[in-house]
């Protein structure tokens, strides 16, 4: 065995096997960090629409019709993380949202009588003018022919009661809320619309660990390329550098992508702690995402808009308009039956339904104040945060995981065709070794 290997040894040459593990290291480097170039890079799909690509891509393996864009009818490129922000909305739903509460408890976070509070002070100074429109439109003569003390006790009366009425209507949105309020429709959207924030979700708590898998794809190139190197030193067929390249390549993807998301709980082996990159800070990525959450997807705000225009929002209007109608009644105080004689019951009613309906614009509005929503949002966080370091380590990983998982061979695929382009590059510097 000895004189083999020394047989060896003086055989070969030694520019060529060194070179080898240095560009299978380069490479692998070159790998890892054009794959993440490739999972966040664009946000939007960049490329050319193509006639009938659309009605070609829909008959292509399923494999292929993930590709960014060829569902579209277009080929070009749209990073892999945002292409799929919508199906990680979903999962991130499924996995964890739907396990930090339901909409009830987000609403009770959200502390509804400050939220009255809030909406008696922002409403109350509208209230003059919400009336006097509402009498000028639906009985003119009534209203002007009222004697300004008339008038103006009907505006006290309606804010005296303005309290009370808010209070019922927040406390109608709290009883109702898990019919009116859907967070997964709500999350969906919300990163259908805005990828960057799931490229934010990645790039705010896992940075360093991107980048020391970037630097891994050294090691491990470097690494598989020492038994490449002696493969090619043995054989010397030409072809055996760029096949071991896309071997090579194929695997350091592989490694990379295992390093950040496996094993999911602490394991030993060889005696040595091995654990995925981001699970070892899923504390500290509660708090990222908790606070991406909170400040841009689940936001009093957003909640507002969802309840009032979201897909249920008639729902909310009428149930709204349904508390507000005694108040109404109310506002005419002991004048309701001489108001109701002289303006016709039909007349009243309506008056009444305007001002129920144009009341239920303006009592949510004081949701979407993004400055009252902000200081809210850290209920929002705190739960939130709390809840996914609870997350069994599992089904953190799933979370953060779905938005790549089906388009993770390309990225392998990818590192397998630079794989095969260094071995043809290093065939074509160096020649064939052995």
């Amino acid at each position: 065995m000895l004189d083999w290997l020394g047989a060896w040894a003086h055989g070969v040459d030694w520019l060529h096997f060194a070179t080898i593990p240095v560009f299978t290291g380069v490479v692998g480097w070159l790998i890892n960090w054009s794959g993440l170039v490739m999972l966040f890079k664009p946000v939007r799909f960049h490329g050319v629409r193509i006639p009938g690509m659309r009605e070609l891509a829909a008959v292509l393996p399923r494999k292929v019709q993930e590709v960014p864009g060829l569902l579209q009818g277009g080929v070009g490129w749209q990073g892999i993380i945002p292409a799929r922000a919508a199906k990680m909305g979903s999962i991130a739903v499924d996995k964890a949202i739907a396990k930090l509460g339901t909409p009830a408890e987000f609403y009770q976070q959200l502390e509804p009588d400050r939220i009255a509070e809030h909406i008696v002070t922002v409403f109350r100074p509208e209230i003059p003018q919400l009336v006097d429109e509402v009498m000028r439109r639906e009985h003119p003569r009534l209203w002007r022919d009222l004697p300004r003390p008339v008038r103006e006790a009907v505006v006290d009366r309606v804010q005296s009661q303005l309290p009370a009425v808010v209070g019922r209507v927040t406390d109608e949105i709290g009883i109702h809320i898990d019919q009116l309020l859907d967070p997964k429709i709500m999350v969906i959207d919300h990163f259908r619309n805005n990828p960057s924030l799931v490229v934010r979700i990645f790039r705010d708590f896992g940075q360093r660990e991107l980048n020391l898998m970037v630097a891994f794809g050294f090691v491990f190139g470097f690494l598989l390329g020492v038994p490449v190197a002696v493969v090619d030193s043995l054989f010397g067929q030409w072809w055996l550098l760029p096949i071991l390249g896309v071997v090579v390549g194929w695997i350091t993807n592989a490694l990379g992508m295992w390093l950040i998301f496996e094993p999911p709980e602490p394991r030993r082996v060889l005696g040595i702690k091995v654990h995925g990159l981001f699970l070892r800070r899923q504390d500290e990525a509660a708090e990222v995402y908790a606070r991406i959450i909170a400040d841009d997807v689940i936001t009093l705000e957003r909640i507002g808009d969802f309840i009032l225009d979201g897909p249920r929002g008639d729902r909310t209007r009428q149930m709204l308009a349904t508390a507000l109608r005694p108040a109404i009644d109310k506002a005419a105080g002991p004048a309701r039956a001489a108001v109701r004689v002289a303006v016709g019951p039909s007349r009243f009613d309506t008056i009444r339904e305007s001002v129920a309906r144009e009341a239920v614009g303006r009592t949510i509005t004081p949701f979407k104040d993004p400055a009252f929503s902000r200081r809210q949002a850290e209920k929002i966080r705190v739960l939130v945060a709390t809840r996914t370091k609870e997350l069994p380590p599992r089904d953190f990983v799933e979370m953060m995981r779905a938005a790549i998982r089906e388009d993770e061979w390309m990225l392998y695929a990818h590192g397998a065709l630079m794989g095969l382009a260094g071995g043809f590059l290093h065939l074509w510097l160096f020649g064939v070794g052995g």
